[in-house]
């Protein structure tokens, strides 16, 4: 049942405005597209991706901060606690227009029945990473973080390129709902295992997926015919992952088929968003709330063989990795011992672009005119010329992804070159080129904006996985330097008591203020990734900011080449 209050929400397009300014209308813009049925998974009910990741609190809430981000002007500050609107005061033009706290619990109160007990109370809500900051872009969001993955896979592996492998993962989601994609853009076949066919079939909808099939045999004799025809495509299996994956390790431990690469992004950082084995998707919302406990001991049980067979995959040869769902821990918690004897993606692929400050630079045209898309894709590749990779991703995202919602895009970017893009859109703007103010902002996971010991802070060369002063200093860093919003977030893609993360957004309305704080806010925001390598000892992290400037008030000490 929806919550009360529930009706469709679709951003305004166009040039004319109901806040007072583009710097208060973008964050409403933004708000109202994380719950447009082409983007929110569960719109009525707020929640945007992620199992329970929301947008507002209620939609009480949610009609508080339309008002208010209506009536703001920009010298005032507006509050949201977990998705809830608590106060609005006056600061400065360069001051955000909205702080976001959302979920952030005390340590020793940071588990999920406390944080439940307190959402049943209404005093708090989970917001993920972009769902509860208002700059969710739909599946794309997640796609060229990926696909980055997924081609240093190959690049590690397989001779740089997917072709001729199969990828077997699982969870077809939100966030899930980028794998089938990525692999075939890097030329791979994909099956991709999921529950719940509505999944599976909205992804097929979007091109995110070739097809569906209900039947193991006729899915992996797909997946196997690509694999030998060297081209990408992508299968979607209905079925529960931890049954389907012992199943196909049988297989291939006797040799039938070979499965190259073994990953999962299904829901697992909340148990009661992951279905044990014997419950029927029908039956999955009523259990998980008659009987919390049990339901989740069922869940860890199943994510137990779900990860056994994950570690077997290995142990027979594939290469396998967590994609930061949290799922090692839950099966440890099931009882399985080598749970964590496969690694995260970041330690595994992605920490030495996370070294150059490289990560997700994603915008969206306020507008809603695709055109607008165009005209920054290509100022994109004018800026950076050399960049093969990027023009390669770029001219893929522009014939296979479909928008959802507001046009928007995302590429990969590193210290030195986020602002130099960001100034780009803000002239583009001021010269007429763009019908429409752009929101610049990015995922959370990102180089220097999370502590997160189960994904981008997994086996940091000095041990301080678990540190959260990093995220503190980026969220007041954005804060200081001329963010439209800032956002601090407990929990995020990997469960209460797993992470502490920052998001900020800008807005290039082509006005001389949003230049200058476009060009330190980006120059700042990747250089905190850089210095949180420094600080950790990572060689490359040193070269990069002796080579571009950033400034280190202490030797570090190197601890990995």
């Amino acid at each position: 049942m929806a919550l009360p209050g529930a009706r469709p929400v679709k951003a305004p397009r166009g040039t004319e405005i109901s806040a007072k300014s583009w710097q208060t209308e973008a964050p409403l813009r933004m708000l109202m597209n994380n719950l447009d049925p082409e983007v929110a998974e569960r719109p009525d009910d707020l929640v945007v991706y992620g199992g329970t990741g929301r947008a507002a609190r209620s939609w009480a809430a949610y009609d508080a901060i339309v008002d208010t981000l209506r009536d703001l002007e920009d010298d005032e500050t507006l509050l949201v606690q977990s998705g809830k609107p608590v106060g609005v005061f006056r600061t400065n033009v360069w001051a955000p227009r909205v702080l976001i706290a959302n979920s952030n619990l005390v340590g020793d109160w940071a588990t999920w029945p406390e944080f439940r007990k307190l959402e049943a109370e209404g005093l708090i809500m989970y917001g993920q990473m972009t769902a509860g900051s208002w700059i969710y872009i739909g599946t794309q969001g997640i796609l060229q973080g990926t696909f980055e993955t997924f081609a240093a896979i190959g690049v590690k592996r397989f001779g740089g390129t997917l072709a001729g492998t199969i990828t077997l993962t699982g969870g077809c989601g939100g966030m899930g709902g980028a794998q089938p994609l990525a692999v075939t853009l890097n030329d791979g076949a994909c099956l991709i295992v999921d529950v719940d066919e509505s999944r599976l079939q909205r992804r097929v909808g979007k091109r995110y997926l070739d097809e569906v099939v209900t039947d193991l045999d006729e899915a992996l004799a797909k997946v196997q015919l690509a694999k030998d025809e060297k081209r990408g495509w992508s299968v979607g299996l209905v079925g529960n992952a931890a049954e389907v994956f012992p199943e196909i390790l049988r297989r291939h431990q006797a040799g039938e088929i070979t499965i190259d690469i073994v990953t999962d992004q299904t829901s697992a950082h909340d148990p009661l968003s992951y279905l044990p084995i014997g419950y029927t998707v029908d039956e999955w919302p009523d259990r998980a709330a008659a009987d919390p406990e049990q339901f989740t001991r069922d869940a860890q049980a199943a994510m137990a063989a779900h990860v056994k067979a994950m570690v077997e995959f290995q142990d027979a040869g594939a290469e396998t990795f967590d994609y930061g769902n949290s799922i090692r821990d839950e099966a440890r918690k099931g009882g399985y011992d080598r749970a964590f004897e496969f690694p995260g993606f970041v330690p595994a692929y992605i920490r030495p672009l996370f070294c150059e400050g490289l990560g997700p630079f994603r915008w969206a045209a306020l507008s809603g005119d695709p055109e607008d898309i165009r005209v920054t894709d290509e100022a994109i590749l004018e800026l950076f010329p050399e960049n093969a990779h990027l023009h390669r991703w770029i001219r893929a995202a522009q014939e296979r992804v479909e928008f959802e919602g507001l046009p928007a895009r995302i590429c990969w970017l590193g210290y030195g070159e986020r602002q130099r893009a960001a100034l780009r859109f803000n002239e583009l703007v001021a010269e007429g080129k763009l019908s429409a103010p752009v929101v610049i902002g990015r995922d959370h996971l990102d180089s220097g904006s999370v502590a997160s010991p189960y994904r981008e802070t997994e086996a940091m060369a000095d041990g301080s996985d678990a540190i959260a002063d990093w995220p503190l200093l980026n969220a007041l860093t954005a804060a200081s330097s001329g963010a439209t919003w800032v956002s601090l977030h407990h929990g995020g893609g990997v469960g209460i008591g797993r992470s502490i993360h920052s998001g900020q957004v800008s807005v290039a309305d082509g006005t001389p203020l949003a230049a200058e704080k476009l060009e330190r806010l980006l120059t700042n925001d990747p250089g905190m990734g850089v210095i949180r390598h420094v600080d950790a000892g990572y060689q490359r992290a040193v070269d990069v900011a002796a080579e571009r400037g950033v400034r280190v008030p202490m030797e570090p000490t190197i601890r990995h080449d």
